[in-house]
């Protein structure tokens, strides 16, 4: 045989190698992407099923806060009940027992009242007014309105007045 002749046997005999060889390929190009398919499927159950879970787990939480507060509706009513026939001390006492039983469900929540005494600190209070004042300078002198925290989020800063530096007395006030 001549050495073209040869050339041309040997590239026909290559060619189904060469076939076989894609056809591997394009197998396992498949295989990957079916197995990407599935995870991509599975992902997608997964986010689902997360949500789902959550949702669940968010209406237990509501469910279990509005079941703590339902008797202190009904004490609410009943102190309405009182201010109807003019009881006026049944209805003080109605509202203050309310009071509390709001006040102790929110704290075994995880509610706080925000601390005032001391220092100003602009993490958890806001200052609505600076005053002169013989405090020390920097130091939370009234509370405007109670701050809280949730753990350890701040839900509402205290509203406070500031204590600023004592005004200087003038001397010369003979205008």
């Amino acid at each position: 045989m001549t050495d073209p002749a040869k050339e041309q046997l040997d590239e026909v005999v290559e060619e189904p190698v060469g076939d076989d060889r894609l056809a591997a390929a394009e197998a396992k190009a498949q295989e990957h992407l079916d197995d990407l398919k599935r995870l991509a499927a599975e992902f997608e159950n997964y986010k689902k099923r997360t949500a789902r879970e959550q949702a669940a787990l968010s209406t237990r939480a509501t469910e279990r806060l509005v079941k703590e507060l339902l008797p202190i509706v009904d004490d609410l009513e009943r102190a309405l009940e009182a201010a109807e026939e003019h009881e006026e001390a049944k209805l003080e006492e109605g509202v203050r027992l309310v009071h509390r039983q709001l006040a102790s469900a929110l704290e075994h929540e995880g509610l706080a009242v925000i601390e005032t005494d001391g220092k100003f600190d602009p993490h958890v209070h806001e200052a609505l007014l600076s005053q002169p004042s013989e405090a020390d300078e920097g130091s939370v002198i009234e509370v405007l309105q109670k701050g809280y925290r949730l753990g350890d989020r701040v839900l509402r800063p205290a509203r406070v007045v500031v204590a600023a530096a004592p005004k200087e007395a003038n001397g010369d006030d003979d205008s």
